[in-house]
């Protein structure tokens, strides 16, 4: 049995990170060089249906997969981290519900403070990114401001698709690991 759920986790984790990269890849381009993109959402269902390190796990290789198929390369290591800091603001978020999310209200909470986690992990990046190519600090702040918009419409993305996706897919789940035989 236990070599079963071993291999239950691994393929869930490789699923969710083929569909991170999918959904990564289905993209919005912005005026600012940047893009919005269905990958975020794919990160946060992967925490809710199977866990924080498996979920934030399969998001992370997932943008880094991403990242170096796209010539993002130096940046796959980066959103491994942040995927575990974003699936940790929102596996913080299920411990304060007691791991009882059960209502619609409650993804949106989970969802927009994993949101949040990523808007503040974004500008963080983007102005150390600044500082780093010489600019003193406001300007790199600025600078990385006006790379957000993006970030906000992923965020607001993943708040409506989370929400409306996450209880058929917990119920499915439910039905297809629940069963004795496949």
């Amino acid at each position: 049995m236990n070599q079963k759920s071993s291999t239950t986790s691994i393929v869930l984790v490789g699923l969710f990170a083929a569909l991170t990269v999918l959904g990564t890849m289905i993209k919005i381009p912005m005026p600012t060089g940047a893009f919005a993109h269905l990958g975020n959402s794919v990160l946060l269902l992967a925490v809710l249906l199977i866990g924080y390190k498996k979920g934030a796990l399969a998001g992370g290789l997932g943008f880094a997969i991403f990242d170096i198929l796209n010539g993002f390369a130096a940046e796959a290591p980066y959103f491994i981290l942040e995927s575990f800091i974003v699936g940790g603001a929102a596996a913080l978020t299920i411990l304060f519900f007691q791991k009882n999310i059960d209502t619609v209200w409650k993804v949106i909470v989970v969802a927009a403070v994993s949101g949040i986690a990523k808007i503040i992990m974004t500008q963080l990046k983007n102005t150390a990114m600044g500082l780093l190519a010489g600019a003193d600090f406001s300007i790199s702040f600025t600078s990385a401001l006006s790379k957000l918009p993006a970030t906000v419409i992923n965020v607001a993305t993943t708040i409506v698709i989370v929400s409306l996706v996450y209880f058929p897919l917990k119920k499915a789940m439910t039905i297809i690991f629940t069963r004795q035989s496949f």
